[in-house]
């Protein structure tokens, strides 16, 4: 084997829409779009992506079917007053995990809420985690930023296969809990917490909002475990420090005396769902919701690109 046989392959050909440096100027950057194609594909062909997909999608499932035996399939009438946000509902309104019973649109938004105070951001982060730390730990980055792939294309290949992967894990928990909603519910149970009947386009549109917030607060997450994943080799952590740093935003919130400091903790941008389910819906807790999580995801993505254009080749 020739020298500039070897050369060719085990150098930036091993990267994929990579181009030999004897090629003409003009085809020396790899097509974004294939660059793209390459990183979902790898991503869902990883087999711990799909076992985490099924188990959320599997979650909605049961626990629609245990709310509904616990309260024996009678289900528990809906007061048309105050929204609770939690099983404990103390401001008068009904509990949400109540009203599941009697609401196929209830359920996917309860559920979303619940996951996304860990499971949800638990995905991100594995994925955050291969995306940069795991291919430096497989050795596999050295041949992305060797090839004619800038440091900042690649960034933008690895932050877009996260956003895939929030999006489409949102939209599989509401997904299977709408379907599973309507089977043990049927569509008589379109219902707001607010007692008032929906048509199943305004349910439609609530649940996209729902999913396409939720996808942003996701992708603010996993900009910040991107920034981790710049700076460690090793994936898992990404995944503690993403953890962690969750656990203890929901401590400080639960600390009345830091009041100052809660909005500025990006967990507490999750109350702001329970407006998709009241009637008529208020945007306000949303829209600052958005906002907070905007400013995580710019926070975020600077760090990664600084850390990735300081590093060594």
């Amino acid at each position: 084997m020739t020298a500039e046989t070897m050369s060719t392959a085990h150098g930036p050909a091993a990267v994929p829409g990579a181009v030999a440096p004897g090629l003409p100027a003009g085809r020396r950057r790899a097509p974004l779009g294939r660059l793209l194609r390459a990183e979902v594909r790898w991503i869902f062909r990883r087999p711990r992506t799909l076992v985490v997909l099924a188990l959320l999608a599997a979650l909605p499932v049961i626990t629609g079917i245990a709310v509904d035996l616990t309260l024996d399939g009678g289900g528990a009438p809906v007061d048309a007053g105050p929204v609770g946000a939690g099983p404990g509902a103390s401001d008068g309104g009904p509990p949400i995990f109540v009203t599941m019973a009697t609401s196929a649109f209830v359920l996917p938004l309860g559920s979303l809420m619940t996951l996304l105070m860990l499971m949800l951001p638990l995905t991100v982060a594995m994925a955050s985690g291969d995306a940069l730390a795991g291919e430096q730990s497989h050795g596999t980055l050295r041949g992305w930023l060797l090839a004619p792939v800038s440091r900042g294309r690649l960034l933008l290949v690895k932050a877009v296969g996260v956003l895939v992967v929030a999006l489409v894990a949102s939209g599989v928990v509401v997904a299977s809990g709408l379907v599973t909603g309507l089977v043990l519910a049927g569509t008589d149970g379109l219902v707001s917490m607010s007692g008032t009947e929906l048509s199943v386009a305004d349910v439609l549109w609530r649940l996209g909002v729902a999913v396409a917030w939720a996808t942003l607060y996701l992708m603010a997450i996993g900009a910040v475990a991107l920034a981790i994943s710049a700076s460690t080799e090793h994936p898992m952590v990404v995944v503690v420090g993403v953890l962690g740093g969750l656990i203890v935003s929901v401590v400080l919130l639960q600390i009345s005396a830091l009041d100052w400091l809660h909005p500025y903790l990006l967990p507490s941008s999750l109350a702001g769902l329970v407006d998709l389910i009241r009637d008529p819906v208020s945007f306000d807790g949303l829209a600052e919701g958005a906002f907070r999580a905007g400013c995580y995801l710019v926070i975020g993505i600077s760090l990664a690109y600084a850390r990735l254009t300081t590093r060594d080749g």
